[in-house]
């Protein structure tokens, strides 16, 4: 099987795209080609990778295998996203973002430039699952500019973490992380300063 290309969709130049590639699936309630959907030049789509409709995304994108891309996503350039890893609808992710294997962004989330989250790392947005208003309280993490979130991490809901910080690898994080400062543990703690680790203030 080839991939597959719904209509109303606009995939810039040198794009490589494997087998069981499909991209442009209309979600609910809107008809095949109803949302534009935009991939920038150089874009690399591995096989079984699903795109929605509706996305923007920039140049330079790469996926991993089995990757899901909800729809009415905002994203950047040079932006990956790791093998079986879930970006579900109305996200925004600016430039030089990384999303490593089998990670979970829901929607409302925002990862700002450079932001970089671990394999594994779960990101939540609702305080309250099937409460009756759920649906519109929805508040997904903010990972500001260069912070980094560990492997098999997991943000609560509405979380915002501060530029240059970083989540420690299996930590909890219940409340908003300040910039430039190192977190772990269940809950989440201030450990250290990012100034204080082997790279310093190196990106």
């Amino acid at each position: 099987m080839e991939h597959k290309i719904y209509p109303n969709v606009s995939i810039g130049k040198n794009a490589v795209i494997e087998d069981y590639v499909i991209i442009g699936v209309p979600p609910r309630g809107k008809k095949a080609g109803e949302l534009l959907t935009v991939i920038g030049d150089n874009a690399v789509i591995r096989s079984h990778t699903v795109i929605y409709a509706g996305n923007r995304i920039g140049n330079d994108f790469q996926t991993g295998h089995h990757v899901l891309v909800r729809e009415e996503n905002e994203i950047g350039n040079q932006v990956s996203i790791g093998t079986s890893s879930v970006v579900e609808h109305h996200v925004k992710m600016g430039n030089n973002v990384r999303i490593h294997s089998q990670a979970f962004v829901p929607e409302m989330s925002i990862l700002e430039d450079g932001a970089w989250i671990g394999p594994n790392a779960v990101i939540t947005n609702a305080a309250y699952p099937l409460s009756p208003n759920v649906k519109h309280e929805l508040k997904g993490a903010i990972v500001k500019k260069n912070a980094k979130v560990g492997a098999n991490a997991t943000l609560l809901p509405g979380i915002t973490i501060g530029e240059n910080s970083l989540v420690g690898a299996g930590a909890v994080v219940t409340k908003d992380v300040p910039p430039n400062k190192v977190v772990a543990g269940n809950p989440a703690k201030i450990i250290n300063d990012v100034s204080n680790l082997p790279y310093g203030d190196r990106r």
